[in-house]
């Protein structure tokens, strides 16, 4: 049934764009199987048919699950791991520039989010030296060891494996990538790896304009197959791009990330850009450049490496603010463009109905032959959610003129007051239930895998990270809801092993199960309470909630950093 939001336990959100507003809210500022979908039925999930699980529980981390607890709904706790099986799920530390650093060192050449980053945005933070992983990896990998984990998912940084987007390799890009991997392997540690985030080399943007040219499909099949001959006989899971579509909105649309495009009236303060067709140009070459890349890797090397491939997008759950058809419908139309903008064209080969009626001639037309290769294109879908917002339907912005991706959607994104918690995210674990019952329901089940989900803190506070512990205990609670419920979720991913620079807030927010101290020229990691807490879980012993107090007990955390 619908779910009823009182009205006075309502906030709208000021009323500028969507994800000016959202951002804040979503976790792209808080940052590191096969089915042969394309066959089918489509058959459109409402949105009122998600149910918010009955049991759920806390728990979070940024790490893979090997045989992951089940939920028992007697005594509402996580079984730990034994005889109830989870495909392998992953662990990450952090994406490239966020945990890497190193940006100028042995030959690495700048990437449009370092250009953007010391152009003043993010609060002047940069990832030129981060977490410093460039020289850390395998401290850092013994740290992983010791917490348990059994995946690490990480990006390469493009510019720093071929400094001019093409041409030679950076042999000491290739040395760098080759030493990580193999240590990770060496420690049974699975390596997954991301090819794009957020991080194209500055040399193509100012060449030809970067996602905005075809050009870019043909020079990312060549980095895609560089990076598929190197590392692909260690690695088997592969992510194009990560966030798909907020990388296309927030880079260039509301230039809040890099390379930072937007335009007047619908923007302010911009500098370049077109808001009303750039977001919609770049999400069309990017799924354009992932499709061509999937089918290099099936032509050339998934017989001999067998490895799986997917694309990665941001998802939040939407609920209808009230039970009035106007706002299920705004609701649906929300899903449509957030998820189905990129999710459509990879299982039935075109975007949805209500995208291409709206963004009208703004948004490109696939070929018959490039529906048919995008269509099936993904092993499986990586999928990033941190919370749960509420839809208002608001068709006056249909009539506003210079429309963007926001403006097409027509809608007021709502929060609850009581989900507005000061620096941390309410915890609505039924929130990633819903987004994979949805996917499940409207995509033919694809395989799925949790690349982010995670609780923000406030930077330089407590190590005794009770909320995170709370927050990922009851997100995986919800995940497993949905597994029992026929969900294809393979893996799960906590945002993040270690504090890295996180895109919108800089090093003002915390994700991390381990604390680094920037202020110490070592940039000594310490263990958080979350961190003692999934190693427990992991080690297969108690994870009720008596657990939660009892790790608290008996490990030294000092209660501030």
């Amino acid at each position: 049934m619908i779910q009823h939001v009182d009205q006075h336990l309502m906030h709208a959100l000021p009323k500028e764009d969507i994800f000016t507003q959202v951002l804040p809210l979503l976790g792209l500022g808080h940052q590191a199987a096969c089915s042969s979908q394309g066959t089918q039925p489509r058959s459109r999930a409402s949105p009122t048919g998600i149910r918010p699980p009955s049991s759920l529980f806390l728990l979070r981390n940024t790490t893979s699950l090997k045989g992951l607890s089940h939920w028992d709904s007697a005594t509402k706790q996580l079984v730990p791991p034994n005889e109830h099986s989870f495909a392998q799920g992953p662990l990450q530390l952090g994406l490239g520039h966020q945990y890497e650093g190193a940006a100028f060192e042995d030959g690495r050449t700048p990437s449009i989010w370092d250009t953007f980053a010391h152009s003043g945005h993010t609060g002047g933070a940069t990832g030129d030296v981060a977490c410093d992983g460039y020289h850390k990896y395998k401290e850092d990998t013994g740290l992983m060891v010791d917490t348990h984990l059994e995946a690490f998912r990480f990006s390469i940084s493009w510019s720093r494996l071929i400094p001019n987007g093409r041409g030679p390799i950076n042999p000491k890009g290739l040395e760098y990538y080759n030493n990580l991997i193999n240590e990770l392997i060496n420690h049974g540690i699975q390596p997954h790896v991301t090819l794009h985030h957020i991080d194209l080399p500055q040399a193509l943007d100012d060449e030809y304009g970067g996602w905005l040219s075809r050009k870019i499909v043909k020079d990312f099949v060549v980095y895609a197959d560089t990076c598929f001959r190197e590392f692909g006989d260690r690695v088997l899971h592969w992510t194009t791009i990560n966030e798909a579509n907020i990388f296309s909105v927030g880079g260039y649309d509301e230039g809040v990330i890099a390379p930072g495009h937007c335009s007047r009236p619908v923007r302010k303060n911009c500098s370049k850009g077109n808001s009303s067709i750039e977001p919609y140009i770049a999400g069309h070459n990017i799924l354009l450049a992932h499709s061509a890349v999937a089918e290099l890797y099936k032509k050339k090397y998934k017989s001999t490496q067998n490895g799986f491939l997917g694309l990665n997008i941001y998802t939040f759950w939407l609920i209808p603010y009230t039970n009035s058809t106007e706002d299920v419908i705004a609701t649906q139309r929300a899903i449509d463009f957030y998820i189905g903008w990129m999710v459509d064209p990879l299982i039935y080969g075109d975007y949805p109905d209500i995208v291409k009626k709206n963004a009208g001639k703004r948004i490109p037309s696939f070929t018959k032959y490039e529906s048919k290769q995008i269509k099936g294109s993904v092993d499986f879908l990586g999928v990033n959610h941190y919370t749960t917002l509420y839809v208002k339907d608001n068709p006056s912005a249909l009539q506003m003129d210079n429309r963007d991706f926001d403006s097409d959607i027509a809608v007021e994104i709502k929060v609850k007051l009581g989900d507005l918690l000061p620096d941390e995210y309410a915890i609505m674990p039924w929130g990633l239930y819903g987004v994979l019952e949805y996917l499940k329901q409207a995509y033919g089940n694809p395989p799925i895998y949790v690349h982010e989900n995670g609780q923000v803190t406030r930077r330089g506070g407590t190590l005794y990270d009770k909320s995170r512990v709370e927050y990922l205990h009851a997100y995986i609670g919800g995940m497993l809801d949905a597994i029992r419920n026929g969900s294809s979720t393979r893996g799960y991913f906590a945002w993040t092993f270690l504090d890295c620079l996180e895109l919108l807030d800089g090093y003002n927010t915390s994700f991390g199960l381990y604390y680094v101290d920037l202020d110490d020229k070592n940039l000594t990691r310490y263990p958080k309470l979350s961190a003692h807490w999934y190693s427990h879980f992991l080690k297969g012993k108690s994870t009720s909630s008596n657990a939660i107090t009892q790790v608290g007990k008996n490990t030294f955390v000092p209660q501030t950093a």
